[in-house]
């Protein structure tokens, strides 16, 4: 009887050759399902700030977001769709002798584009089709506050917290492609990214919509005289404030999420003796 599940070592193995077909996919390609993958988790992140704006506890806060969050990274999976974080284990595909480094940095660079784009454009259409009028204009005083917080995070922090974020997503895939059944799938995506959005960790490509609707909400008049008759501190809230973020993020999500692929790689490809 065929198992139910893949090995950790067939899933890595798995992934090798799927790592072939990303290698080999034209540059609309990796752009156009980078946007619906962008698009995807930014849908996600306005769902978490559309649920929670209106909670003050920050435990119940955060449990909500991180019930409701998950799904979007299962949906990119199902949809087959091209996200950074979750290709930040293409190192290990090189290491597998299935491409090079050029074309990982192509795909990295391709499918970041397109994340970037489909993020903007759900919060282009959140902040100017009036999603954000909820309770009066609550919620996008709620939305910018979460990006001026988050642009506000100093260097250190958001690298590991980039790091300890993408460790999880990571897993997530990992758990997710273990699977042989849509059911399956989107439970190994689910629990990971649970852990993560419970903890508050940084993921890169989340904060492209949470930061970059934070500028386009500020940028209304209306919205920003409430934040700031809300308290919420604008200096932060800018192009710099959102590299001062994206940039240390990413690179932890580069770390957490190579380093997991090629610690996987080692133990059960390397040693455990399925190399190609």
């Amino acid at each position: 009887m065929n198992s139910l599940y893949l090995s950790p070592g067939e899933v890595i193995s798995a992934y090798c050759a799927g790592s072939e077909k990303k290698f080999r996919s034209s540059a609309l390609r990796l752009l156009l399902l980078g946007v619906l993958a962008g698009a995807i988790i930014a849908a996600a992140a306005a769902a978490s700030n559309t649920a929670v704006y209106g909670i003050s506890d920050t435990w119940t806060l955060r449990t909500i977001c991180a019930l409701l969050f998950p799904f979007g990274l299962g949906l990119v999976i199902v949809t087959g769709s091209e996200l950074f974080t979750g290709n930040c284990m293409l190192p290990v595909a090189l290491l597998d002798r299935r491409g090079t480094v050029g074309q990982m940095l192509r795909n990295w660079v391709l499918v970041y584009a397109g994340n970037l784009l489909g993020a903007l454009l759900v919060a282009v259409l959140c902040v100017f089709c009036g999603q954000l009028d909820y309770s009066s204009g609550a919620l996008a005083v709620y939305t910018i506050r979460v990006g001026a917080a988050k642009c506000a995070l100093p260097f250190g922090n958001a690298f590991g917290l980039g790091i300890l974020c993408n460790f999880l997503v990571c897993l997530g895939v990992v758990a997710a492609n273990s699977a042989k059944d849509t059911a399956g799938r989107l439970m190994g995506a689910y629990l990971p990214v649970c852990f993560f959005v419970l903890c508050g960790f940084e993921h890169s490509i989340a904060n492209l919509y949470y930061i970059g609707a934070a500028l386009l909400a500020a940028a209304v008049p209306e919205y920003a005289a409430q934040a700031a008759e809300a308290g919420v501190n604008l200096s932060t809230l800018t192009l710099a404030g959102a590299a001062a973020n994206l940039v240390p993020v990413t690179l932890g999500n580069l770390v957490g999420g190579a380093g997991l692929g090629l610690l996987l790689w080692y133990c059960h490809i390397k040693e455990g003796g399925t190399a190609k």
